[in-house]
């Protein structure tokens, strides 16, 4: 068994995307921008990485297309002139440079603010009782009639290799702004989908520890380690089942039906993604429980051994202590086969008695 999750997680970190080298954290378009590129009929248009202002006068000025802008942990001073360059709601703007938000998704007259929480599975090769399982961050989409603007708090979840996805479809880019959130949406949750099916080798590992091993005491902490580390991904995956319902069947600002069909399909997979959560919090807690009645059933072994041996101990014990009264009149104290006499009584008491409790399984 361990050879074979080290092989597969050797398989994941294979087919896992690299980095994407082309799309860095920091861009001289400033201190949070990652990129900022037009797009016109699904197609880049010339000139990447412009400014906000000329890409946006670029795109009303063809009445057509659409500006994606990327951030990176942005300040408050630096996404300022976004805010007021599109006309972004205070309190969105406030949700997305404070971060650490409940997913959602909200209305703001024609703009969409949807938060999500990425997650990351973080490789390791024994689970212990302080691993780090699982990792999150925030990812928050703002969706309007021209313009998308991703911004991104966490270390990892970076967008460049989806945008690079998206450019290789430029008929999906073509259904605009709403395409971009429908696969940011889709790529949120087949990552929790991958993370689930890892942190499914996790649960796999403990049942085999717990039921293949002798009970240990570190077995405990493991199991609440990894049902913490499973609660933190529950945090992230069951709060977004109403926005994803909403933007499937409820009419949105750029988001037309031919795309609420895709959103009912992303929505399919984070049910699938909840109903594995759950069965996961179920065996957890069956197999902490199964590890406290191993605990228990060893316990009471201990305490039969313990208690068996001193029955055995006591019977020489007491002849000893009846013996070392020193009265003048007792039986047999002038005999010569007294002591040995005592000593053999002792020991064949002891004898049968540890007979009898290695028979009843004492022992």
């Amino acid at each position: 068994m361990p050879l074979i999750r080290t092989l597969s997680r050797a398989v994941r970190r294979a087919y896992r995307p690299g980095v994407d080298l082309s799309h860095p954290t920091r861009s001289p378009l400033g201190s949070a921008v990652v990129n900022c590129v037009v797009y016109e009929d699904g197609a880049r248009r010339p000139g990447d990485d412009c400014p906000a202002e000329e890409a946006l006068r670029r795109v009303r000025k063809a009445g057509q297309g659409f500006v994606w802008i990327g951030l990176h942990e942005p300040s408050e001073e630096e996404f300022a002139g976004l805010a007021a360059l599109f006309g972004l709601h205070p309190l969105a703007v406030e949700d997305a440079v404070q971060a650490h938000q409940r997913p959602k998704v909200e209305r703001y007259d024609d703009v969409l603010f949807a938060v999500f929480k990425t997650v990351h599975y973080v490789e390791h090769t024994e689970l212990t009782a302080t691993s780090e399982i699982v990792d999150t961050g925030d990812l928050m989409v703002f969706t309007g009639p021209d313009f998308v603007i991703t911004v991104r708090h966490g270390g990892r979840g970076s967008l460049g290799p989806l945008r690079e996805v998206l450019e290789s479809a430029p008929e999906r880019l073509a259904m605009g702004p709403a395409a971009v959130l429908h696969a940011v949406a889709d790529h949120v949750v087949d990552d929790y989908l991958a993370v689930a099916e890892a942190v499914q080798h996790d649960v796999d590992a403990v049942e085999t520890a717990v039921f293949n091993e002798p009970a240990g005491r570190g077995d405990a902490g493991r199991i609440y380690q990894l049902k913490r580390e499973l609660l933190e991904l529950k945090r992230a995956v069951a709060p977004l089942a109403r926005p994803l319902h909403l933007l499937a069947t409820e009419p949105m600002p750029a988001v037309g039906p031919e795309i609420r069909a895709y959103f009912r399909d992303v929505a399919g997979h984070l049910s699938r993604t909840a109903e594995q959560i759950a069965a996961f919090e179920g065996l957890l807690d069956s197999i902490l429980q199964a590890h406290l009645a191993q605990v228990t059933i060893v316990q009471n072994e201990d305490m039969r051994r313990i208690t068996s041996w001193a029955a055995i101990i006591a019977v020489p014990t007491m002849v000893c202590g009846v013996y070392g009264m020193n009265f003048d009149h007792m039986p047999e104290l002038r005999w010569v086969y007294g002591y040995p006499l005592a000593l053999a009584v002792m020991a064949a008491a002891c004898f049968t008695i540890h007979r009898a409790f290695r028979r009843n399984g004492w022992l």
